[in-house]
Formats: structure tokens, sequence, C-alpha cells
């Protein structure tokens, strides 16, 4: 499907809370805002602080009440993190405690055994404790230290086998093939992000055509945020949103094959659809698949598109390579958008594949019936495509720069396709975008005299070699084998795979003062 890691397709989104209006609203926060709330601080940790305080000076809460007029079952929720004290309130626990509403406001736990008694807490209520049914243990000053240390360890030990498991390439695989199933219900289209979309486009004065850096930063001051370039981005981040200082940070560095628009865009859509921290791998490729959505809806706005789209399928031309350079994106991102629209506002079943020169299917989607090699688990990344497909045979032709048309006919039907060869960092790759027989009259290149015929998945067709070669060579033949590693290897664990978090937050550190 067109939803695989890197893509700017879409899997199902749930419907935005509320509108990028009201997110833009909100930030900052405006001054009645609870000071917790304002400071970022953890409300657990403020209570942490505020208990620590107060057993120090040897108070209890009945008398902490008393000092500042409050019910003692309000300030319990208080230091337990449930509750958040207003300004005033704060104010007066600080001055009956004899501190600095700033001490008391400092993002660390007052001691080790408090920060032991926090992230327990945190993790007994967390996902994957809840799911195992693990019993909760009460935490309180009768608890050992020891048999504290204890329970934190086994949780963290607990949540590292946990992230082994659902990080693994089964696991991947096996969430990829849902979006794959989620997709093609879909028709690859969301409306609820097309939408979110069209307000930010609509808000900030853009109809359409090429999107310059000013648009782009226009969209992130509507949203809240600053766009910052330094040099020192951390390699594995393609950006980092800062969400403290409303601030996105991108290399300062031109990397050759990014568009930096659609990496900004990306991070906007993030915070835009109010993406949580994913706690699964399924939930990190689907909240990236509708970051990418988003980015190339605002780049290539629904409603200019589809008016272009549909006059240039009465005129009988529809051309992808035309859609990029009007609105200055990649092929591959035009393709995808394509995608989105086609079935829905044209009536157009499609098909899309990314294949590497040497037939390795690294992304797929479709809704027109056409069927690609799968394996037994049911996922077609990393499967071959068949030769007969353009997707392959458009690496044989003499000029590269050039679009690829051909019919193919398959099992299950005839199907015309453009595919253009592209380069990447990683290499060369086709982009193929197909269609069924009889809608192929609406595009450019319809006209092509080039037809194939492939049986796929029938290894018969293309992949198991003739008798007379087998019996000549099966004994002799030991070719050393190029291995997709990224095939095998599990995914890097942590909230955002591949992505090492202490040089992010060092990162973040280093330039929070900026």
């Amino acid at each position: 499907m067109a939803a695989s890691k890197d893509t700017d397709s879409a899997a199902p989104t749930a419907k935005p809370s509320r509108s990028t209006k009201a997110a833009r609203d909100e930030i900052p926060a405006p001054v009645e805002s609870p000071p917790a709330a304002d400071a970022g601080i953890d409300l657990a940790t403020l209570g942490a602080r505020i208990r620590h305080a107060r057993t120090t000076r040897g108070m209890t809460l009945t008398q902490l009440g008393e000092k500042v007029n409050r019910a003692t079952s309000l300030l319990s929720q208080i230091e337990n993190g449930k509750r958040e004290p207003r300004l005033n309130l704060l104010n007066a626990i600080a001055t009956a405690l004899g501190v600095t509403v700033e001490g008391l406001m400092k993002p660390t736990p007052p001691t080790q055994r408090a920060a032991l008694e926090l992230e327990l807490s945190s993790r007994q209520d967390s996902p994957t404790a809840l799911k195992l049914g693990i019993p909760t243990v009460h935490i309180g000053p009768r608890l050992p230290t020891d048999a504290l240390k204890s329970l934190v360890a086994t949780h963290r030990k607990l949540q590292q086998l946990v992230e082994i498991g659902h990080d693994s390439p089964e696991a991947a695989r096996k969430a990829n093939q849902l979006l794959h199933i989620e997709m093609h219900n879909l028709d690859n289209y969301l409306p609820e992000i097309e939408s979110l979309a069209t307000e930010v486009t609509e808000a900030t004065g853009f109809t359409g055509g090429p999107l310059v850096q000013s648009g782009v930063e226009e969209i992130a001051n509507y949203l809240g945020f600053s766009i910052v370039k330094l040099p020192d981005l951390p390699r594995g981040a393609r950006s980092i949103t800062d969400l403290k200082h409303h601030r996105i940070y991108l290399s300062s560095s031109e990397v050759r094959g990014r568009d930096q628009r659609n990496i900004v865009l990306r991070a906007l859509g993030d915070q835009a659809l109010n993406h949580p921290k994913p706690t699964s791998y399924y939930e990190f490729l689907r909240q990236r698949v509708e970051a990418n959505y988003f980015a190339s809806a605002v780049l290539m706005p629904q409603s200019s598109t589809v008016k272009q789209l549909q006059e240039d399928k009465k005129q009988k031309d529809i051309s992808v390579l035309d859609l990029a350079d009007r609105v200055a994106v990649s092929y591959e991102t035009a393709v995808h958008r394509f995608t989105n629209l086609a079935t829905k506002h044209l009536g157009i079943s499609v098909h899309f594949l990314r294949v590497g020169t040497d037939g390795t299917i690294y992304k797929a989607y479709a809704n027109d019936g056409v069927v690609f090699p799968t394996h037994t688990d049911g996922s077609i990344e990393g499967q071959l495509a068949c030769r007969k497909f353009g997707a392959r045979q458009v690496f044989e032709q003499l000029d590269p720069a050039a679009p690829y048309y051909q019919y193919t006919d398959t099992p299950t039907g005839t199907y015309w396709s453009v595919s253009k060869q592209e380069p990447y960092r990683a290499g060369d790759f086709s982009i193929s975008l197909g269609v069924p027989f009889e809608q192929a009259q609406f595009f450019r290149g319809r006209d092509t005299n080039l037809r194939l015929s492939s049986n796929c998945p029938d290894p018969n067709c293309c992949r198991e070699p003739s008798s007379e070669l087998a019996a000549k060579w099966a004994r002799y033949a030991w070719p050393s084998v190029k291995v997709h590693s990224h095939m095998l290897a599990a995914t890097p664990p942590g909230t955002f795979p591949g992505v090492d978090d202490r040089e992010v937050y060092e990162f973040l550190e280093n330039h929070s003062a900026d």
C-alpha cells in the first residue's frame, strides 16, 4: 500500500478532537491557566515536592489545610497528582511550607525514593501492565525502598521484553498488513484530514501552485510553531518538535532527495492531528502516514487539485508528471496524492508500487483488483514484483528519466501503468501508477503499443528457471546474496523507533535557551 513507513499516503485516522484554530489559540497557555500546566511540569512531580516539603517540616495534611483554608481531601488529591492547584492556592501552600513556588515547580522529583515512587505509579498504570493484568502495589511510606527498586526494575524489564516482541519484523509486517486492509477499505481517502488541511490552507491564503518557504512558515505560525534550522540535528531524526517552546528544528544542511517543506508539514501534521505518543508499532505507522497525508494535502489542496484533475480527465490527458510539475513536488509525492483523490473524486480505481532495481517491493497499494505477490503471512513488502510488470520493465529502457507506459495482461484482468525511475539515497527505485484497462482512456500514454502477459503469482511466470537451465546449473550455482537487512532486523525499541532519545534530549537541552 502507499502507506508504508516512508509514504505520503495515509491510513485510517481518528477524527481530530479539536480544530486547528483552537489548537493555535492554546499556544502558548493563557495567563489564567494553572501554573503547573503553564510550566509544563508533571503534576505528580509537583505533588511529590509538596508532600516532601510538608513531611520534612513534620506537618500533617490537616495542619496544612488549616493554614491554607482548604479541605484535606483537596490537598491529598494535589499531592497525589490528581488535581492542579490554582496560582493563589499554590502561593498559599508555598508560604505555609516556607518554600518558594519556583522550588515546588522544579521538574525533578525531590528525592531518589520519590522518583522511584513516581516511576512505579506510572508503570503500574501503563497500557502494558493493564493489558497483562499485573496487580498493583500500594505505594506508601511502609513499602521498603529495596522492594520499590525491585518492582521498578521488574516493570522496566517487562516493558523492554514487550517492546522486543512488538518491534520484531513479524510484528512490523503484521501492522503494515493491517494498514493495507484499512487503506483498501477507505480507497486511500481520509476526509477528516482533508478537512483539516483545507482549514489550514484557507486560513493562510494558500490555494494551490508551488508552496514557497514563506508560505510554510505562515502555516507553522498559524499552528503556533516557529521553524529553526541548525547544523547539529541528531542523525536519526528528520525534524524535532519542541513542544515546550513550540519550535520545529530542521537540519540547516540540505539533504538530497528530501523536501524540507514536506518535513515541516509532517511535523505540523502530528500536532494538528493531536497525535499522542505511539504505544505500538501499528500506532507509530498509522500516525506517520496520517502526518504524511496531511503534508501532501496541504502541498496539493483538495479543491484546486481535484478541479485540475477533473479537467484533465475530461480532456483524457491525466498526467501525474504534470501534477508534480504544477506544484513542484516529487513524482512519488504526486503519485501518492493522486491515489488519495482518484477513487473518491474521479471514479478511478488504482494501484501503486515502489520497486527496487532488484525487483523488491518496498511499498504497494491497490483497490483495482490487481494481485501482488504475497508472503504466507499476508505481507507484500519484501516480495519480488513480477518481471513482466512495468515497475521492473522501466529499468530496461534506454532513457532512465522518461516515463514508461505499458499494458499488462494478468489473471485478474488487463491493466495500464505508467512507471518512472527515480534516484534516492538508497539507490534507484521505480514509482508506478496503474489502472484497469477501461480507465486507461483518461491518461496520457494510453496509446502505447507495449503489452506483456503476467501469470504471477504463479512461480512459472517469471520466478522458476527452465528445466534445462535448472538441470545444467542447479548443482553449481552459489550466489553471494544481497540481503535486505531492514527486512530482517527488529525495529529499534522506543517510542519513536530508530531515534536515539539521549541525542534528542541533549539537543533540546543545548538549544532550550536559544
